[in-house]
């Protein structure tokens, strides 16, 4: 069963707050891609990335260990929901 994370941004938390914390969430996700984690896709909901983003993951042990380091999350900007899902798959 896969996991998926969805990040709601904290009360009070702007866009340039986002940002200036952007290229250390970045590193980190290429990082734990590069090293094998289980992470399948993420990104924002566009146009205000406030709006909060979701992400993929091969199960829920993935998800919470991406979480646990994520700067958005350690730096308090993001609220995280991991939750499980099984996905039916076309094509």
């Amino acid at each position: 069963m896969e996991s998926v994370v969805l990040y709601r941004m904290r009360e009070g938390v702007d866009r340039a707050q986002v940002m200036a914390a952007y290229p250390r969430h970045k590193a980190y996700y290429q990082q734990f891609e590069a090293d094998g984690g289980g992470l399948l896709a993420l990104g924002p909901f566009p146009p205000n990335p406030v709006a909060g983003s979701m992400g993929l993951f091969t199960n829920r042990a993935e998800a919470e260990r991406f979480v646990a380091s994520d700067p958005f999350v350690t730096e308090g900007l993001a609220e995280p929901h991991v939750l499980d899902w099984d996905p039916v798959r076309f094509g």
